[in-house]
């Protein structure tokens, strides 16, 4: 990896998209420093300390700790990212919005792209006025806070999920790899210090033994390791084109492949599934702690993060939501209607139907593998955490997930583009 971006930083071009994406990290890292105004941030530092196993916890991983800090980067690109979901989801539920899509051509894509800013600004605002009352409701705010003050820190919100949108686009058309996944990378990378600093302090304090030390250590690098694997793994697909005259030329009869994904879906899955399976544990968040021995107490024990039952719960929605995607991703019967106008087929199977189904079968089986994959990643950590009562660990399986599958598209990205310059250095 080292040695491709070595390689990279000799070409002109891409030593500027480099250095572009390093300053508009630079300016997002700034800006997860500057907070909001009227709000007490101790307070606040202190109420999310209890808010580490919701979904506000997850939010204030994403975010690199600007959520429970309230910058203006505290919503952070969450809502850009809801947005393209809702979009993507209703190109599919709408006919209009699917058409759109798939026959405007560049005119289409530009307003898709333009619906799905106006709705992450719709989104900011919902969220930032949520996040506001959160702080209002606890007592956050600064002494003698108005209405006009609470229209500021919403504003301020909102703006800031604007502006990381920008950054995000422009990091995608001038910079290195997708914009919003740099972003993310940033704010997950940036808590590795402070995550590092806290296993030493423990291990040294003897709160973790140092045997637990070591076993998080290498858990940490099978589990990239594991990622690294999965990410790069494919079902490979047989295709073969028959010959086709045109004119006085011959065309067709080669061989290639279709490729499919092991883990198509991404992180997608165990972000959805995380924030679902950690809903009651945020609703319950907002209220008053039951009495020891009630009957809500005892519930509340078992939906807890480090429990079984929620432990349960977790995989199987992991499950649920990759076969979801997958589905909508990827569909049998359209692949198969494409080949059939193409002239091409898959051996010993007829064209049509008998495609289609194969497809559609081949695509179940990895499906279920990717999603066991996603569900032992992101459960081990909890595990872990169950068994040796240690909740220090920074790093869950989705962050691992998220920042290895980054790092990898950005050295993919990078060596793609030198091979288009015929640039052999990183092959030797």
């Amino acid at each position: 990896m080292f040695q491709v971006f070595r390689n990279a930083w000799k070409i002109d071009e891409l030593r500027k998209k480099i250095l572009f994406t390093l300053f508009m990290i630079l300016l997002y890292r700034i800006g997860n420093a500057v907070p909001v105004p009227y709000i007490d941030t101790e307070l606040l530092k202190s109420y999310f300390a209890t808010l580490q196993n919701t979904v506000l916890g997850l939010y204030n991983t994403m975010s690199g700790n600007a959520f429970s800090t309230a910058t203006i980067f505290a919503l952070s690109i969450q809502p850009y990212i809801n947005a393209s979901i809702i979009i993507n989801l209703l190109c599919i539920a709408i006919p209009a919005l699917e058409r759109l899509q798939k026959e405007g051509g560049e005119e289409g894509r530009k307003k898709i792209a333009s619906i799905t800013r106006y709705s992450t600004i719709a989104i900011g605002l919902i969220q930032g006025f949520a996040y506001f009352l959160l702080i209002k409701n606890n007592g956050i705010l600064v002494e003698g806070a108005t209405v006009w003050q609470g229209i500021v820190i919403i504003a301020s919100f909102c703006a800031g999920a604007s502006l990381l949108m920008w950054m995000g686009e422009q990091i995608t058309e001038f910079g290195i790899g997708n914009g919003i996944s740099m972003i993310l990378f940033a704010s997950i990378i940036s808590r590795l210090p402070s995550g590092a600093a806290t296993l030493v302090t423990n291990a040294v304090a003897g709160s973790l033994s140092w045997i637990a030390f070591v076993a998080i250590i290498i858990g940490v690098a099978l589990i990239v390791v594991c990622i690294v694997f999965v990410s790069k793994a494919e079902r490979r697909i047989p295709i073969q084109y028959s010959k086709r005259v045109v004119g006085r030329k011959l065309y067709g009869g080669q061989s290639t492949h279709l490729p499919m994904k092991v883990n198509m879906s991404g992180v997608m899955p165990v972000i959805f599934a995380q924030s679902i399976a950690s809903l009651p544990a945020t609703i319950a968040a907002f209220f008053k702690t039951p009495a020891e021995g009630s009957f809500w107490a005892g519930f509340l024990n078992a939906i807890d993060p480090t429990s079984v039952l929620y432990m349960v719960v977790y995989f199987l929605l992991i499950l649920a939501f990759s076969y979801f995607y997958a589905t909508i991703q990827f569909n049998p019967v359209e692949i198969a209607n494409n080949l059939k106008k193409n002239g091409g087929f898959i051996p010993g199977f007829r064209a049509g139907r008998p495609t289609s189904d194969f497809i559609a079968k081949v695509l179940s089986r990895i499906t279920l593998f990717g999603a066991i994959y996603l569900g032992i990643v992101a459960v081990l950590p909890i595990l872990f955490s169950s068994v040796t009562n240690f909740t220090g660990i920074y790093l869950g399986g989705t962050s691992i997930i998220i920042a290895v599958g980054v790092a990898l598209e950005i050295v993919q990205n990078l060596e793609t583009q030198m091979m288009m310059r015929h640039y052999k250095g990183f092959l030797e």
